[in-house]
């Protein structure tokens, strides 16, 4: 039984999909001005992770994500460095798949761009009109937010009359009220534009993710998600065109993950403390970066740093991984076949309860225990037989790709059969100098009761 906490009844709620052994989940996607950055990977990787724990369940999941190919920011910067704003956004896109391919992030069945969708949108907007919801300013089109009423401010559990326009709300004196956001923009000199019946322009921010979920996902779907930033006046606008067009609900489910913080203030571009991904995975490897990303609760703010990084990435490759490579050893030497349920099921009951993902990596600290404490008195029992089926499961669910297994040049075993000789002997002197000249090599050695382990020195 899955239990996630809906943003928009302000709580925990048991799923139950709109279609029976389907799940329809839209992703807000990124803005592709400038490199990705670790916020945004905490965002994918969280509503990853969902997307893991629904289909564990048997749930077959269509998965939608957008990327915001068309915006002022876009244009700003493409004016800047003299190249089109249509190609602008191509490289940044490129870059973010490549990023999210190496975190394991699966990917979405769609990633619709603006640009293509310019027909959806401006239907979409023609029903507005028909609804009384939406009204022309000189080739501007407004929402009018106070047609919509009260149900505007469901999402966001603010006042109507308590919201003031200021920094993330469009002011513009033609506005019947302060309040209302811009559906279709006026072309203006060197932007790109679109043929619309309001004339030559482009979307605003808002209607484009309204459009693109309900052509892909239809009227009602069952996920919406996105960062907790989003919530006002994105998705609360998202609510208001969407529903005030057809009707229907919707979102059932809203879900935001919170932000990611430095010295405990937001991360973002616009105040310059934010972190490219591909500046962080040239120091730590991807799967100590999804692990670190996972470490707290979704809805909770993460706070960077390369300290919290570098001990996420020791517990992953020295705790986790070094555990798994035990049980690696232990499922070979054992005909006995493999028992996982009974060690899974908190595991699973975590994840099942709106993606507590710190007791799931609790259950598998615990469980990587039992590994070691086994393996310290050479007990082959059920826990080592059946360890790297366990944490198999585990990874899946979460993500999380054990390195693949290495396959050792000659010299490097012949190093290796040195030093285990010496130490046969107690010759120390010469076992420490072998293990210096495997280091050297790039190979790391572990001594254990059952002898000695090689392992890759991971780039943490």
């Amino acid at each position: 039984m899955i239990q996630f906490h809906n943003t928009l009844t302000g709580k925990k709620e048991i799923f139950q999909p709109l279609h029976p052994g389907q799940v329809g989940l839209y992703v807000c996607g990124i803005t592709p001005y400038d490199e990705t950055h670790v916020g945004h990977a905490r965002c994918y990787v969280v509503f990853d992770v969902l997307k893991r724990v629904l289909m564990s369940q048997g749930l077959k999941v269509t998965h939608i994500q957008n990327f915001t190919d068309v915006d002022d920011k876009i244009i700003k910067r493409a004016q800047e460095v003299g190249v089109p704003a249509e190609s602008y956004p191509k490289p940044f896109i490129q870059s973010f798949h490549a990023t999210m391919k190496r975190l394991n992030v699966l990917p979405a069945d769609q990633y619709p761009l603006v640009t293509t969708h310019m027909r959806e949108i401006i239907a979409l907007i023609e029903k507005l009109f028909a609804r009384g919801l939406a009204y022309q300013v000189e080739g501007d089109v407004y929402y009018a937010v106070r047609k919509f009423g009260e149900a505007y401010v469901t999402l966001s559990k603010r006042k109507l009359d308590d919201l003031e326009s200021g920094a993330r709300v469009e002011v513009d004196e033609r506005k019947k009220d302060p309040l209302d956001f811009a559906l279709w923009k006026r072309a203006k000199a060197g932007e790109p534009s679109w043929p619309s019946p309001w004339g030559q322009g482009r979307p605003g921010w808002h209607i484009e993710c309204s459009a693109m979920s309900m052509k892909y996902l239809g009227e009602e779907f069952d996920i919406h998600g996105g960062g907790l930033d989003l919530i006002f006046p994105h998705h609360t606008n998202e609510i208001a065109q969407s529903v005030g067009a057809s009707g229907k609900s919707f979102a059932r489910v809203w879900m935001h993950n919170g932000f990611v913080t430095v010295d405990n203030e937001k991360m973002s571009k616009s105040l310059g403390n934010f972190f490219t991904l591909k500046d962080i995975l040239a120091k730590f490897d991807p799967m100590a970066v999804r692990y670190f990303l996972l470490s707290q609760h979704y809805r909770s703010p993460l706070n960077f740093s390369d300290q919290a990084l570098t001990v996420a990435a020791t517990t992953w490759f020295q705790r986790i991984l070094g555990a798994y490579r035990i049980a690696v050893e232990w499922s070979k030497k054992s005909p006995q076949e493999p028992t996982v349920g009974p060690y899974v099921k908190t595991f699973h009951e975590a994840l099942a309860n709106d993606l507590n993902t710190p007791d799931a990596f609790g259950e598998m600290n615990r469980f990587c225990s039992e590994i070691y404490e086994r393996d310290k008195i050479q007990k082959a029992d059920d826990v080592l037989v059946s360890g790297k089926a366990v944490l198999d499961e585990m990874f899946q669910t979460l993500g999380l790709l054990p390195p693949a297994e290495i396959t050792w040049p000659d010299d490097i075993l012949d190093l290796a059969r040195a030093r285990e000789l010496a130490r046969r002997n107690k010759e120390w002197k010469r076992s420490d100098e072998i293990r210096d000249q495997l280091k050297a090599k790039g190979v790391l050695v572990e001594d254990s009761p059952s002898g000695q382990r090689l392992k890759k020195a991971e780039h943490v």
